[in-house]
């Protein structure tokens, strides 16, 4: 083979790997939303939030300690909801919830719903929080600054705490019930639940302080 015939083959296989990066790259969420060129208002939570294409991921990180923070927020929002008596283990029930929910919100707000859910953990990821503090056997609050990872977690709680309650023996339909939090987290409305839960943790550590 001449060196002309092996330099061609070689720059055929680099192009195909390009490629194959560049579909790698372009991966949509559940083969509709892109997950690139997303906004992050916090840069502290930044890190915590990560967002790919992969909606489940069989468990592949539950054996290290911190590793949650790899998983995806879409399939992290996922199990949260899943944490109640009446949806324990139904993965694939929520996870068509939450598609639908997103469907919902793109055709209210006309926006990439991942980016509505990223906007929405940032508004409802509270900065302050109070512990407990023991002096000569008085107990008393103290305020403490929450690390982001925590901040991310108590997001994602709020936010299907909301869901469960407005959904929970109620008409409205758990994907809206879901559509509404997301939206209404993420344009900062304190009626929101997960939103006036933020403050309200916040309004205790301030008084703590």
């Amino acid at each position: 083979m001449s060196s002309d015939a092996s330099e061609a083959d070689a720059d055929a296989d680099a192009d195909a790997d390009a490629d194959a990066g560049d579909e790698g790259t372009n991966a949509l969420l559940f083969e509709r939303w892109a997950v690139d060129d997303l906004v992050y208002r916090d840069p502290s939570t930044e890190r915590y939030i990560t967002v790919t294409p992969i909606a489940h991921t069989m468990g592949r990180h539950t054996d290290k300690q911190f590793k949650k923070s790899d998983i995806s927020i879409v399939e992290r929002l996922i199990n949260r909801l899943m944490q109640t008596d009446e949806n324990t283990g139904k993965k694939q029930l929520t996870t068509r919830m939450v598609q639908d929910a997103f469907e919902s919100i793109h055709e209210r707000t006309d926006e990439n719903p991942v980016q509505i859910l990223v906007r929405a953990v940032e508004n409802s990821a509270p900065r302050e929080e109070t512990v407990r503090l023991k002096y000569g056997g008085i107990s008393v609050p103290k305020a403490v600054d929450i690390s982001p990872q925590r901040r991310v977690d108590q997001a994602l709680k709020f936010i299907a705490e909301g869901v469960h309650n407005a959904s929970f023996k109620s008409p409205t339909d758990a994907d809206e019930a879901l559509a509404n939090q997301l939206i209404g987290a993420a344009n900062d409305d304190v009626q929101t639940y997960a939103v006036n839960q933020k403050t309200e943790k916040e309004r205790v550590a301030a008084a703590a302080r």
